[in-house]
């Protein structure tokens, strides 16, 4: 990469035709970063994750003693930048609170600020993506899965109280006024997997939305204004918009698109569930035979059934002109012919010209090590707990992250 630096931007373009097979706007080259979203598969990268820490709940050492954790360093993102990788997701706590008077945690902005600083250090460009907020918890994440928490630190009220909407169009006004300046600053994800529907067990987006449509429950009328208030604040900044259903692939034709020419409308692809989040003890084989749509009859599972699940993003695209991406994906490090399955998927992203964030990229805080089911550094093998060099699952993501041809110091 830094012998591409010394190139004139011409002949990066040059080499970035011929080694990716695609054609990229001129604005990608150009300092506009709407053209890193819009003019083919410009991003690679991962998602970090962070929560607000309890320590009633985690105690101060598992997440660390600060107010967000697990803690990131410098050296987390300089050697996501090293493997090849050009964007982290920033996938964070919302920088109001969850509670009224809804207003800025400090501690939560100052944190925010010191990962924003460190990725542009590490030459990485950032999406911030706010999984909290006003009424909104990060246990809103578990479900149904209270056994390690009381449930009363799940909060879900965002979906009832206007109050509570208002907090988020004037938490992400705030914050897009805070960052508008900052030049790695690639997107802004509204809400990480918006989900109300599993409170109410509905799992079919035709039932969902007949039942409420047009209520405060309905995202398609609460994500407007936040996009609102971020344009009042910042004309450019490209939007990522996710849908309802924890933004599947099966929801998006629900989420209805607005005239705002900047967005991006983003999914999370972890289907078919059963396989990429499949227990040690199932070998669920990839490719191979399973029953994809719970109907009871097994389908061919391969790379044509990943390609026919990506129709529902190409139709979607095509139908509303409007630019897609996929800044979640990946599987438990265990699966059998996980890297397979990861090679053909990023084939088929990048086919479409779409950017891709895997999950998740790891901090070294080792308390939280044994938190690694997802940590691809670890290997396939799961009763390995440190880091296996060259494996299959690392050598598959970093061979597509070496694709990657614009980073910050380049775009400007």
């Amino acid at each position: 990469m830094d012998t591409l630096r010394r190139f004139p931007l011409i002949v990066v373009a040059c080499v970035m035709i011929v080694s990716a097979g695609l054609f990229f706007s001129p604005a990608a080259l150009a300092g506009d970063t709407w053209g890193l979203w819009s003019g083919g598969t410009a991003l690679r990268g991962a998602n970090i994750h962070q929560r607000l820490v309890y320590p009633e709940l985690d105690g101060t050492e598992y997440l660390g003693s600060g107010p967000v954790g697990p803690p990131f360093t410098q050296a987390d993102f300089d050697r996501l930048a090293a493997l090849g990788a050009n964007y982290v997701n920033i996938s964070h706590p919302g920088l109001y609170t969850e509670t009224p008077p809804y207003q800025p945690d400090p501690a939560v902005v100052e944190n925010l600020d010191r990962l924003i600083e460190m990725a542009e250090n590490a030459d990485l460009f950032v999406v911030v993506s706010f999984r909290t907020g006003p009424g909104r918890s990060e246990f809103t994440f578990y479900y149904g899965d209270e056994g390690w928490f009381p449930a009363s630190y799940i909060n879900n009220s965002v979906w009832d109280d206007p109050g509570a909407q208002a907090g988020w169009a004037e938490m992400w006004r705030y914050t897009a006024e805070r960052y508008r300046d900052n030049p790695v600053i690639a997107g802004y994800d509204l809400m990480v997997e918006p989900n109300i529907n599993e409170v109410y067990d509905i799992w079919e987006p035709d039932e969902f939305y007949a039942r409420f449509g047009d209520t405060t429950s309905d995202w398609n009328l609460m994500y407007p204004e936040i996009v609102s208030a971020i344009r009042e604040v910042d004309p450019t900044v490209p939007i990522l918009v996710g849908a309802m259903g924890y933004s599947a692939v099966e929801w998006l034709p629900y989420l209805e698109p607005m005239g705002d020419p900047r967005i991006v409308y983003a999914v999370h692809q972890y289907a078919p569930y059963e396989y990429t989040h499949q227990g040690k003890r199932k070998h669920i084989p990839y490719p191979g035979s399973m029953d994809t749509d719970w109907d009871g009859t097994k389908e061919e599972f391969d790379r044509g059934w990943i390609d026919v699940l990506m129709d529902t993003v190409r139709e979607y695209r095509d139908v509303h002109g409007v630019v897609t991406a996929v800044n979640e994906f990946g599987v438990v490090r265990w699966v059998p012919g996980g890297a397979a399955f990861l090679t053909d998927e990023m084939e088929v992203l990048e086919s479409m010209g779409m950017n891709h964030a895997i999950w998740a990229w790891h901090a070294g805080w080792e308390p939280y090590a044994d938190n690694d089911a997802f940590n691809f550094l670890f290997g396939p093998d799961p009763s390995k707990h440190v880091e296996a060099p060259g494996n299959e699952l690392l050598s598959a993501i970093t061979s597509f992250w070496s694709k990657n041809y614009v980073r910050p110091s380049t775009f400007r």
